[in-house]
């Protein structure tokens, strides 16, 4: 009984946690990270403010936890991409597909995620500085795969991958569900764009 007891009990506690950090996505996408209290987010979840502490150190913790998730989620995406195809334009189309479709579905989360890192402590901004390097690092290599084989055409792959970045990360500005264009229309375009920018060669038979 006991096991099952503490089962419940770590059940319960990781159902709370869930619903306190979707509730702090809504309200810092919202109002922003310093424009929120402790109290806006534990109300939001139907909570006392006091039970916030109970599952998180800080308000600062609640965002790290949001964006270490986002950034990492998008690392998987990139990387599962570039081990799909020996082809960099097939690589990196899924890539860029991916990362758009992941930022425009998950738009809130993302405006988090990216807009809201000033207000990480430095150890914590440092760690998920780490991480976006490596998102940025695995798309630049993907770009020089390409030019390597021949099938980019591209002086500055560096400024070619924060161009591709930016086609994603932005979307949490302005992407809203009712704008007309659904997550994978937008993905399908922005894939072809990235295309262009890289210099694309058309395939030959």
């Amino acid at each position: 009984m006991n096991a099952l007891t503490d089962t419940a009990e770590q059940s319960r506690a990781d159902a709370t946690r869930a619903r306190l950090l979707e509730a702090a996505i809504s309200a810092f996408a919202e109002r922003g990270f310093h424009g929120t209290t402790t109290r806006d987010i534990a109300t939001a979840a139907g909570l006392s403010p006091a039970a916030l502490y109970v599952h998180h150190r800080s308000k600062e913790e609640l965002l790290y936890l949001i964006s270490r998730a986002g950034h990492d989620h998008v690392l998987r995406l990139v990387r599962d991409a570039m081990e799909s195809s020996d082809d960099a334009t097939t690589a990196l189309r899924r890539a860029v597909h991916d990362f758009v479709a992941s930022h425009a579905r998950d738009h809130t989360r993302t405006r988090v995620v990216n807009y809201e890192l000033a207000a990480l402590s430095p150890e914590h901004l440092a760690e998920i500085r780490a991480v976006r390097h490596q998102i940025e690092q695995a798309i630049r290599q993907l770009i020089e795969r390409g030019v390597a084989a021949g099938v980019f055409d591209t002086p500055d792959p560096r400024m070619a991958g924060a161009a591709l970045m930016s086609l994603g990360i932005d979307l949490g500005r302005w992407y809203r569900n009712d704008g007309g264009w659904s997550p994978e229309h937008i993905a399908t375009r922005y894939a072809e764009m990235a295309l262009r920018i890289v210099g694309a060669r058309p395939a030959t038979s």
